[in-house]
């Protein structure tokens, strides 16, 4: 058995060098200062393997191959055809381009690609690109497959192969299909040659590794650059490995050697002095001239690099998205386009994972400021996201909200790991020991803090990793454990981390209050924070669970909106459906003035129900519940409102007297749901339910609001609290809270029947479909115990003492018709009682009484003077009359409308208002 051998090329060897002599001349423009020629052929120097294989060291290979490809693919130009040197030229006449694996996909797009770049007016152009998409992959599984001694990778290579042929095929044509098509069929057999020398050792070392992945660009720039000169524009294309030389620093990084790489461009620019220059993107030489690359996604980095080298007045990377947006858009769907980014910037967002650039490419064009534009090969009318060194105003679509924190970004799987203990308090070296264990095993610190007490200090690590972290720290600290100088290494697995990134954050006070406030307000709590002294990003650490939540949160408050609400409206019956009229009407321009952007994501209703991930167009709704309803499911209503969408603050809208809705309240605001109704239900049952729901609102940062459920939309509940909340103690309420009976007693005068007056406030819609809803005095009970336990009195609704103006024998009636067609039979007792008060001067009036200095409430009919404000309403007019210690000798009167859809959902839509006021709004 022999070994593997790859030696210097000789007419003999097994590595021969591939002539390239019968290639077409292409005529080159040279740049003005030099001396005209009128043909440049480009013949560069290609190998290839062939020859018997044998069993032996790859090692040893690897180091042979490296002085093989010391000149390999070096472009040759023959004594003939030299002129004088030509200069590399450097500055604004170049553009540089780079178009990544999408971007080459298919033969179409690469001649999509091909006319960009001929629609480029700049006068020399320079093109680094990537291998076909998935190639990479395909190339890394190749190797993966070859060194696993899988014999699949034969067919794996076919693939391919088959690939770019059928590629070539589609574009190319005559002479320059079969030299690609020669040239590709070198490289599949030189490539089989190698991979069965990997199948046979069963390993790989790095460097063939990248010889092998390498191959995916070079023959994406050759069929580039053959489309090029297709359409008669000379072209020349760029084996970068010939180029750009690069240090390994780490199995994921290498460092640039830029005196070295412009050397090398030098001396290949003069050899061919060409306006446009198809690169590889992605690979590159060791200064042994050992092939390797930039790592994955290296391709942007490699464009930077060329960029820089030849001082070019602009970098466009060319990718699938319209430029670079404030949020994952596939998380937040109303991300923005960023029209600028800084440098600074751009650099915190790659660094926490946001799709932009590969973290390294910003490095090299920072020296010469040279923008960087990201933008959509699919979108040519999109102006992209540009990055550069201080961009001017920004003007744009993410600009109206003049926010200084520009975008956002996360990274999941993580875990925290938290060292505590009184013994690192001023001890020196604590730290550098933590993480000196932590380098030891390998692990990626992605962000760390420490309180300033030093009692313990905390940092994020991958999830895969953190088992390795913690067994080393617990053993490496044993002995401190044992002694208690250190009480815990603890470990908080399931966590993400929120980057909020901003160049302008340093010199605007408030970012942190308001991101953290936004934070708390959508119910999620932080695990740990950090914020360096340059202040350009502020990282937190909490829940996997909660991190899409939080970055709707977030990015809601600093760019949509201070207040932006998902709503669901439940029950759109008289009430409901006036309030989203009344939302339908008011929407906009609340938008428009106020930047108050109220969304109603569902509507349900006892059967069905409608739901939307974006907001319903409420000058539809009602067509929509015939088109799109599904069954109503109330659970999974909730859940859509509050989770299935982007707004981190959500509230659910009760419009029913449903009292199995009400019962929902307490698990909504657990959630982190604001609820508001005016449903009386809740707050007037049972005084344990009433307690515990108050309790969990006042604990949270969620909010209840219920105006409506007394007095419709007068201020009535908001007036109480604010009596309350000053210092003013009650000493009684009272008041005429039934809009129906308030009507009826208004117009029970003269020789006029009480039948008479409650049919007739029946038939104008006044009553509920059984008038003994309103006659019992039940629901304006539900407002005395509402008003009541308001005022601190710990009431049920049985304590209150109720006089029902149902005759008795009248409330067993089968039906509301049959109880209208004996009322007359009763009126005798009413008409009695209305001329004794009539004689005496006085009105009937029924009213509600909470007597808070004898914690007791009463719901009767009263007897009140002509002069006095009871006596003074009119048609459905509530008034509520407050006697406190500041008003005790001239009650606090509250009058008004106080029934009918219009007031009723008007005061619904007031608790909205109130509510985005508490979230934010502008006032």
């Amino acid at each position: 058995m022999s070994s593997l051998a790859l030696t210097s090329p000789s007419p003999s060897s097994s590595l021969r060098r591939v002539s390239r002599a019968n290639e077409p001349r292409f005529p080159l423009p040279l740049p003005r200062h030099t001396l005209q020629r009128s043909q440049c052929s480009y013949k560069p120097q290609r190998w290839r393997y062939s020859g018997t294989l044998s069993i032996g060291s790859l090692e040893k290979a690897g180091k042979s191959m490296s002085k093989s490809l010391q000149v390999a693919s070096v472009a040759v130009v023959s004594p003939e055809e030299t002129t004088e040197n030509s200069s590399l030229p450097k500055g604004d006449m170049w553009s540089v381009h780079k178009f990544g694996g999408t971007c080459m996909g298919t033969a179409e797009r690469i001649q999509n690609v091909a006319n960009i770049i001929l629609g480029d007016p700049s006068e020399r152009k320079l093109v680094v690109v990537s291998a076909m998409s998935k190639v990479t992959d395909m190339m890394y599984n190749l190797v993966e497959k070859a060194q696993s001694r899988d014999v699949e990778y034969i067919s794996a290579l076919d693939a391919v192969y088959e690939k770019h042929m059928l590629t070539a095929k589609q574009l190319l044509d005559g002479d320059d299909l079969v030299r690609f098509l020669s040239q590709l069929q070198n490289d599949i057999s030189d490539l089989k040659a190698m991979l069965q020398a990997i199948y046979i050792a069963g390993h790989a070392t790095e460097s063939f590794s990248d010889f092998v992945v390498g191959h995916g660009e070079l023959w994406s720039a050759q069929m580039l650059s053959y489309v090029i000169r297709k359409s008669g524009r000379p072209c020349s294309w760029m084996d970068t490995r010939d180029v750009l030389i690069v240090n390994p620093t780490s199995s994921n990084q290498v460092d640039p050697d830029y005196f070295e790489s412009e050397k090398r461009l030098e001396k290949w620019f003069t050899n061919e002095p060409a306006d446009t220059i198809i690169a590889t993107g992605f690979i590159a030489s060791t200064p042994k001239n050992i092939p390797t690359t930039l790592k994955r996604d290296g391709s942007d980095f490699s464009a930077a690099i060329m960029g820089s080298l030849i001082e070019a007045r602009q970098v466009t990377i060319w990718t699938d998205v319209d430029g670079v947006y404030s949020a994952d858009p596939r998380k937040v769907s109303e991300a923005v386009i960023l029209r600028t980014l800084s440098y600074q910037e751009a650099w915190e967002m790659s660094y926490f994972g946001a799709n932009v650039l590969h973290p390294r490419t910003i490095i090299p064009v920072m020296k010469y400021n040279t923008p960087i534009v990201i933008r959509n090969v699919f979108n040519l009318s999109s102006p992209g996201t540009m990055i550069c060194h201080q961009p001017g105003s920004r003007n744009g679509d993410e600009e109206s909200s003049g926010s200084c924190v520009r975008a956002f970004a996360t990274i999941d799987n993580l875990a925290l790991v938290n060292v505590e203990g009184t013994g690192m308090a001023g001890v020196p070296g604590t730290a550098s020991a933590i993480f000196s264990y932590v380098k030891d095993v390998g692990a990626n610190v992605i962000m760390i803090s420490q309180a300033s007490s030093e009692h313990s200090i905390c940092f994020a690590v991958p999830e895969k990793e953190v088992k390795a972290v913690s067994d080393a720290l617990e053993s490496r600290f044993r002995q401190a454990l044992g002694a208690g100088r250190l009480s815990q290494v603890e470990v908080i697995h399931k966590c993400s981390i929120l980057a909020a990134v901003g160049q302008k954050m340093a010199s605007t006070p408030g970012v942190s209050a308001t991101l953290f406030d936004a934070l708390a307000k959508a119910n999620i709590n932080v695990r740990a924070i950090a914020q360096g002294c340059s202040e350009y990003n502020i990282t937190v650490v909490l829940k996997q669970e909660d991190c899409v939540r939080a970055l709707r949160a977030a990015h809601s408050r600093f760019y949509l909106s201070k207040t932006t609400l998902a709503m669901g409206i439940i029950g759109p019956g008289l009430i409901g459906s006036t309030l989203l009229d009344q939302l339908r009407d008011q929407a906009a321009v609340l938008k428009e003035k106020f930047n108050i952007d109220l969304r109603v994501m569902g509507i349900t209703g006892s059967r069905t129900m409608i739901l939307s991930e974006s907001g319903i167009d409420l000058t539809r709704w009602r067509d929509l519940q015939k088109e799109k309803a599904e069954e109503a499911n109330l659970d999974k209503f909730a859940r859509h409102v509050h989770g299935n969408h982007f707004f981190p603050n959500t509230v659910l809208v009760d419009c029913t007297s449903d009292s199995n809705v009400a019962n929902h309240y307490y698990d909504w605001l657990c959630k982190g749901i604001h609820v508001i109704t005016p449903n009386k239900k809740a707050n007037s049952g049972p005084l344990d339910r009433y307690l515990k729901l108050r309790t969990q609102q006042r604990k949270s940062y969620t909010h209840y609001f219920y105006e409506a459920t007394v007095g419709a939309g007068l201020p009535i509940i908001s007036t109480l609290r604010g009596l309350l909340e000053t210092g003013d103690k009650i000493l009684s309420i009272e008041g005429i809270f039934s809009g129906t009976l308030s009507y009826i007693f208004n117009n029970f005068k003269g020789t006029r029947t009480f039948s008479e007056v409650v049919a007739e406030a029946k038939e104008a819609g006044f009553t509920e479909p059984d008038p003994r809803d309103d006659l019992s005095g039940t629901d304006v009970a539900r407002k005395v115990i509402i008003l009541a336990r308001e005022s601190g009195l710990k009431l049920e609704l049985s304590d209150i003492k109720i006089a029902n103006l149902v005759p008795e024998p009248l409330r067993s009636s089968s039906s509301a018709e049959e109880f209208m067609r004996e009322l007359p039979n009763f009126d005798g007792d009413m008409s009695k009682q209305q001329h004794d008060a009539d004689a005496a001067g006085e009105v009937l009036r029924y009213v509600g009484a909470v007597d808070v200095a004898n914690k007791k409430g009463i719901v009767e009919l009263r007897r009140y003077s002509k002069d006095h404000p009871f006596a003074q309403l009119s048609g459905s007019d509530n008034i509520i009359a407050f006697t406190t210690m500041r008003y005790r000798d001239q009650p606090l009167i509250v009058r008004g409308p106080g029934a009918g859809a219009e007031v009723t959902a008007g005061g619904v839509f007031s608790d909205i208002l109130r509510l985005a006021s508490y979230l934010g709004a502008p006032s």
